[in-house]
């Protein structure tokens, strides 16, 4: 009666899987070559695959799992090797605990952090996210079919860092060599969709296929030459119309993959349409845009413009914004500014004057004004020179301090700007 009262009251996914498909909870040290491994018990992070599904034919497969601090994973024996017989009953056993524990466990709460805490485990994420990314983008170029589900836990794992705090990872991404930008790109359109989709009030499973969007908007790139996408001087016309081409490849590829949502197929094939009907591939004009194409859009742009490409070095966040709100005909005018209002006037990472004449650093948003953020105090112009750091927050009542301009850290030679907002030093991904 135990077995049957768990499995009725439980309406989870993972207990229609288990009926339905076959799905086996097993101990690392019952896996097998032969067994098609469906997920591992653990976070994405915790293991050293890009994809958490696959047929573990390979030793050294086998080598890496052992050598991982899992304990179990599922396997879906209709598509590789069962369990042994005398495994059976300490198999099934493990699904019931399971099922169990599902049913019992509260939805799990994210707590916010600052910034220096979550750049830490932000550097973890975007350096698996860029290898799994180039793996994915990779096999799809040669033609392997693309799987949404496979891309999943990698828009989990970044949606999951942008709600304990959305400014660590999205100003961690933008450092990129300028070789690999386009899988990096990815990465960091991915986190700014999903942090945009949130203010926009959208549901948790929008926010997903937002993220979904984003990390895949740009896998039609794989169909052009590195010699035109890495080209460090200006395109021809007959080079430019081959980037611009990337659009209907990439929706080509996505639409031959199989689970990618409706919304990352809208947004690969529009991310570069404009509210003014002067875009491509389609010159769509405003109202033909969809809500999440126009999302695309601002977030693709605001990261290409701050990222250093082989053609030129980014703009400082602050200016990026600025500019952008110049480009009339571009974006959505209420689209972005819910854009402005998450990231900032002044986004992390940005370097500003103050009115003491001291340069500082933007480490955090104010809830109370886009004009009055939480700053590190570095430098002092009237001396010219560092001064021990200190934190400010601009929306204090009794602050006199108010930001005169945003600054460009190379006119001031400040090579360490990303070390003083994160605390960490500054990683080329």
């Amino acid at each position: 009666m135990l077995y049957g009262a768990a499995f009725f009251r439980l309406e989870s996914r993972r207990l229609q899987v288990i009926l339905q498909e076959m799905l086996k909870r097993i101990e690392i040290k019952q896996l097998v070559l032969g067994m098609y491994i469906n997920e591992f018990c653990g976070s994405w992070m915790d293991h050293p695959f890009w994809r958490g599904a696959f047929l573990l034919d390979n030793p050294k497969d086998m080598e890496a799992i052992l050598a991982t601090g899992i304990r179990e994973v599922w396997i879906d024996d209709a598509k590789g090797l069962g369990v042994q017989d005398g495994q059976q009953e300490e198999t099934i056993a493990a699904e019931v605990e399971a099922t169990l524990e599902q049913a019992d466990t509260p939805g799990k709460i994210i707590r916010r952090v600052d910034t220096a805490q979550e750049a830490e485990r932000a550097v973890k994420i975007c350096a698996k996210s860029k290898q799994a990314v180039t793996s994915m983008f990779h096999e799809a170029r040669m033609g392997k079919a693309l799987s949404g589900n496979d891309a999943l836990p990698i828009v989990d794992e970044i949606s999951t860092s942008v709600m304990r705090n959305p400014g660590a990872l999205i100003g961690l991404a933008r450092l990129k060599d300028k070789d690999d930008y386009t899988y990096m790109h990815s990465v960091a359109v991915c986190a700014l969709m999903v942090s945009l989709g949130r203010q926009l009030g959208l549901s948790n499973e929008k926010v997903r296929d937002a993220g979904l969007a984003g990390l895949l908007h740009d896998i039609g790139k794989m169909m052009i030459s590195p010699s035109i996408l890495n080209k460090p001087g200006k395109l021809t016309d007959a080079e430019f119309e081959i980037v611009k081409s990337h659009p209907v490849e990439g929706h080509k590829m996505l639409l031959a993959g199989s689970d990618v949502c409706e919304m990352a197929l809208d947004v690969g094939l529009h991310h570069h349409e404009k509210m003014d009907g002067s875009g491509y591939p389609e010159r769509l004009a405003d109202g033909q845009i969809s809500l999440y194409a126009k999302m695309g859009a601002v977030c693709d742009v605001y990261d290409a413009i701050t990222s250093n490409r082989p053609y030129k070095n980014g703009w400082e966040p602050a200016e990026s914004i600025r500019k952008m709100a110049e480009w009339k005909g571009h974006f959505d005018p209420a689209i972005f500014q819910a854009f402005v209002k998450n990231m900032g006037i002044y986004p992390i990472g940005s370097m500003v004057k103050l009115s003491s004449n001291r340069l500082a650093v933007i480490i955090e948003q104010s809830e109370k004004s886009l004009l009055t953020p939480i700053v590190k105090v570095f430098f002092s112009i009237k001396s010219n020179g560092r001064i021990i750091p200190e934190i400010i927050d601009l929306s204090k009542p009794a602050c006199k301090e108010k930001i005169v301009s945003h600054e460009d850290p190379v006119k001031w030679d400040i090579r360490d700007i990303h070390e003083l907002w994160s605390g960490i030093a500054a990683t080329v991904w």
